[in-house]
């Protein structure tokens, strides 16, 4: 499964709920090691959180896609004990270039962050 190659996020304690062609959906219980030095949740977790349903929901499809670009916006703090769901929908796709959005969500349904991805889906070798 998807998710057992990704060593980093299983390490981080990352569970892919759902993954089809162009969605999938993810989420994370916040403990005290995914804390900052302020005790809110260190932005590389919900970056890593938002990058694994990115990649889910554009590899779905059987060719390799890689990102070439993201970004994200943090608009709300969580903290430890926190569900974090990370959501990806697909905005746009063609032959070589996809773009996403992701939202991530805590569990009163706020929205922690806003992830933007774009993949290059590489050519099938020959």
């Amino acid at each position: 499964m998807f998710i057992e190659k990704d060593l980093f996020a299983r390490h981080v304690g990352i569970e892919l709920i759902e993954m089809a062609e162009g969605s999938a959906k993810a989420k994370l219980k916040i403990q005290k090691h995914h804390l900052n030095g302020v005790g809110l949740t260190q932005g590389g977790v919900v970056f890593t959180l938002a990058d694994l349903v990115f990649a889910a929901a554009s590899n779905a499809y059987g060719p390799v896609a890689v990102a070439i670009n993201a970004s994200i916006s943090f608009v709300k703090a969580s903290t430890e004990g926190a569900v974090l769901t990370a959501e990806a929908k697909e905005v746009s796709r063609n032959r070589k270039l996809a773009t996403y959005t992701i939202l991530v969500t805590d569990d009163k349904q706020d929205t922690v962050a806003v992830f933007q991805g774009m993949v290059y889906i590489k050519p099938p070798k020959k």
